[in-house]
């Protein structure tokens, strides 16, 4: 049932509130009534009518006072008034519309003039109303890490948010809508699951059916599964779209237990193997060394010196993340030819021989972090280039740039291999590595890029990664405040 639209009458003289009751009397108004401009307010605050009627002469406060303090409150600024007056003169009628009044209506009245006013107003405000909420739901849509689609009623697409448009592979910036329904477009990219909930499909389930409809795009030589639950939402008739549909990525529920096990294998697998080399290489000199030549006891001393190298790399991954925000020391910056020097220098260390700089006109700005945090951050993200390549050769291109005065994003490309969705969304996830098979063979925790992710955010910057549009390889940006002059 439609809810009535709530009118209320601000006037002190009995008569007149009888007089438009009874021309108002409605199933589709609730009648409401005010004595002076005070009693107004309250009443305003308390019902958020869709219409004021407002004398002009009422005790406590007139109804150009009233308008204008209702006109000073969020809530009723918009709320529509109507003055009712007997005052006919220009003075007057630009004070109301000082004070925010909408239109005016003259004692003595029409009552069918008043009808079709009410009527009139009621509707467009209406209106309003609507497109201030589509426009807050399509802000919020817009933003939204779940995808939202609406359907009409052949199953065709009339609206996608970017992020179902990620999920369907449609062109994010182009809002042009794709002539397949949304059934053909899903089979392309993924299973329906279960298959007796899709079968009537774009029918709802049977009431018998409870489970949830899930999308799951199946493994890839890269990539984990991604499981996709459908919600389905009906929504009222009158436009081309009758249905909503919510895509929630529900995958790092789906696979937490295997997410656990992966945690617990991972400390336990990368801190255990290097010491069960040592324990292994040393024991054996301990038992044997006496009757070994020296150039065999100096190959075992080797196997065991890796190994603690190795545990003490594992373990300094770990230290550097838990280190990693007290990094970003109040005051600390540094400048955009620092930033060079330090990128140079890192790969230098890393042993990467191919690296340029992408041409940039940027004025010197100094970015707020450290030059022992930046140095960090430089490691790591390098470090992945060149471990994530093929060859271990890596070209690098590095650029700056400035999206807006107050911030400096630094661009780092490599040529090594594309990620996929999953992997690029958890990449600054701690204890997350890239593997499509944990085998705990890849050097490193998968505290890399979460480190680089606690020292960016610990100064109010971003992290961002993508792959590159151009070819192989990865993309990350980071954008960094900068420094007050």
């Amino acid at each position: 049932m439609k809810p009535k639209s709530i009118i209320l009458v601000a006037d002190d003289e009995p008569n007149w509130r009888t007089l438009i009751e009874s021309l108002l009397r409605s199933t589709e108004y609730t009648l409401e009534f005010a004595a002076d401009g005070q009693e107004t307010l309250d009443k305003a605050r308390k019902l958020m009518p869709d219409l004021i009627l407002m004398d002009v002469t009422m005790p406590v406060m007139n109804g150009f006072e009233a308008t204008r303090r209702l006109r000073q409150d969020p809530t009723l600024a918009e709320v529509p008034i109507v003055m009712v007056t007997s005052l006919d003169d220009r003075a007057s009628r630009i004070q109301g519309i000082e004070a925010g009044v909408d239109d005016f209506l003259n004692k003595p009245f029409d009552g069918v003039e008043l009808r079709a006013r009410v009527t009139t107003i009621i509707k467009l405000n209406r209106y309003r109303r609507l497109v201030a909420e589509r426009t807050r739901f399509e802000w919020v849509v817009e933003r939204a890490f779940d995808g939202y689609l609406m359907l009409s009623d052949d199953d065709h697409i009339v609206y996608a948010n970017p992020q179902a448009r990620i999920y369907l592979e449609l062109p994010i910036e182009d809002d042009t809508v794709p002539t397949e329904t949304f059934l053909d477009l899903t089979e392309k990219y993924y299973n329906l699951e279960p298959e007796e909930g899709w079968a009537d499909w774009p029918a709802p389930p049977s009431d018998s059916f409870q489970s949830p409809l899930y999308l799951v795009r199946p493994e890839s030589a890269n990539a984990n599964p991604l499981w996709l639950q459908v919600n389905v939402l009906d929504v009222p008739s009158g436009g081309q779209a009758n249905r909503m549909i919510q895509l929630r990525d529900i995958t790092s529920q789906v696979v937490l237990k295997r997410d656990t096990w992966k945690f617990q294998s991972m400390v336990l697998h990368k801190l255990r193997t290097p010491l069960g080399v040592m324990l292994t290489s040393l024991e054996l000199l301990a038992d044997t060394a006496p009757s070994l030549p020296s150039a065999k006891i100096v190959e075992m001393a080797n196997v065991a010196l890796r190994g603690v190298q190795r545990l003490r790399s594992e373990v300094k991954d770990v230290t550097e993340y838990l280190v990693a925000p007290t990094l970003a020391a109040e005051g600390a910056e540094l400048s955009l030819a620092q930033l060079r020097e330090l990128v140079l220098e890192v790969c230098k260390t890393l042993d990467i021989r191919s690296v340029s700089f992408a041409t940039s006109t940027l004025a010197e700005v100094r970015v707020k972090l450290s030059q022992q945090a930046t140095q960090m951050v430089l490691q790591q993200i390098l470090e992945n280039s060149k471990k994530f390549h093929p060859l271990n050769t890596p070209k690098v291109l590095v650029g700056f740039f400035q999206p807006d005065p107050k911030h400096l994003t630094i661009r780092i490309a490599d040529d090594g291999l594309s990620l996929s969705p999953d992997q690029i969304s958890q990449a600054f996830t701690p204890y997350y590595q890239g593997e499509k098979y944990f085998t705990g063979e890849t050097e490193g925790m998968g505290l890399g890029l979460a480190t680089v992710a606690t020292i960016v955010w610990g100064v109010g910057g971003r992290c961002r990664m993508y792959n590159r549009p151009d070819g192989s390889g990865v993309v990350v940006e980071l954008t960094l405040p900068i420094a007050d002059e």
